[in-house]
């Protein structure tokens, strides 16, 4: 039996239920990040809560894993790639003592 088999017997609903808690996640996150002005970090979430429903249309039957998990992994990476932009800006604001989100 291959490592991690014993996943194959938890239903699909189980998956659904932890990428629905993650997109909610993503989208609050994103949704307090462009209310406070911070939309590098907005975009970012809103990234990440696009991966999640791209996970999920996976568990619903609509698509096959791995276009899923590569568009996923894609949106994914780009909001990472967000993430350390927002933090290099707000790291060489500090240090230049100007004020950048």
């Amino acid at each position: 039996m291959p490592f991690g088999d014993f996943v194959n017997v938890i239903p699909p609903i189980g998956f659904l239920a932890v990428h629905l808690v993650l997109f909610g996640a993503g989208t609050y996150f994103a949704w307090r990040s462009f209310g406070v002005g911070a939309s590098t970090l907005g975009w970012a979430f809103s990234l990440f809560a696009l991966a999640e429903i791209s996970y999920m249309t996976y568990h619903l039957n609509w698509t096959v894993i791995l276009f899923a998990h590569t568009l996923s992994e894609v949106l994914n990476l780009i909001a990472f790639s967000l993430v350390f932009v927002a933090a290099s800006r707000t790291i060489l604001a500090r240090s230049t003592g100007t004020a950048r989100a």
